[in-house]
């Protein structure tokens, strides 16, 4: 057990230094890692040295237990209903687009955001009585709105002008779906959540819970090597809003 620990403590550190050195991120979110391996660490300490068997009272060792094994049963179920929008399409025909936004940088929209306007793209040519909804404001390290970068990517890639709304005032994924509501009939209109394959579940049961009758998820690809961070985001993004009542 102490050496399968180690070994793990050390494989969270080497994931959170490789994010902080070579990958860009949005969010300082990845440092869980690090604060994950240190406390594995330190508990492989613990039997190695006899300290949890020996010095550590028995209800807490059982009380910690319990809640380790309660998390992992959590994290497993919430992991698995995320993973279980990974593959949604949606149908042909959709009235609208719902994208719902992520950082901007200097130079554009982030890779996550990219990946997302991509779909968008192609569901847009495919159906030309499409229209979008790009959605997002702006944030303290943006230089414009998330909704006019997505506005100026898909009309530098062909979208006419015509089929794109913008949305500027929301900051995180309920406000999305609320406000792009007041864009659309929500009870009549067909409507696609274009997202990150991750973000695809809660986006869409937010959506419902916001009173959309015909919603579908749209799931563009994550980043390949930020998708463990972004699962492990998720999870507490579904916990937030489901505890909030938002979901």
């Amino acid at each position: 057990m102490y050496s399968f620990l180690l070994i793990l403590g050390l494989l969270f550190i080497l994931y959170f230094l490789c994010i902080a050195f070579f990958v860009s991120h949005g969010t300082n979110f990845y440092f869980i890692w690090l604060f994950m391996g240190v406390g594995t660490i330190v508990l492989a300490i613990l039997l190695k040295k006899d300290i949890w068997l020996e010095q550590i009272p028995l209800w807490f060792r059982r009380m910690f237990t319990l809640l380790i094994c309660i998390g992992i049963f959590v994290f497993v179920f919430v992991e698995g209903c995320i993973i279980s929008a990974f593959m949604q399409k949606g149908p042909q025909g959709l009235d609208y687009l719902i994208v719902l936004g992520a950082q901007m940088k200097s130079n554009g929209p982030s890779k996550a955001l990219q990946y997302r306007l991509d779909e968008a793209i192609v569901y847009l040519e495919e159906n030309p009585d499409t229209k979008a909804i790009v959605s997002g404001g702006q944030g303290k390290d943006e230089y414009i709105s998330e909704a006019q970068g997505m506005y100026d990517y898909l009309v530098a890639k062909g979208i006419g002008p015509d089929r794109i709304i913008q949305e500027e005032q929301s900051k995180n994924t309920f406000q999305n779906l609320t406000y792009s509501a007041e864009l659309l009939d929500k009870e009549r209109n067909l409507v696609g959540i274009v997202s990150n394959n991750f973000h695809i579940f809660r986006a869409v049961k937010i959506a419902r819970k916001a009173g959309y009758q015909e919603v579908y998820g749209i799931a563009a690809k994550g980043e390949p090597f930020l998708q463990l961070n972004n699962m492990m985001r998720e999870f507490f993004g579904v916990l937030k809003d489901f505890l909030a009542g938002n979901m």
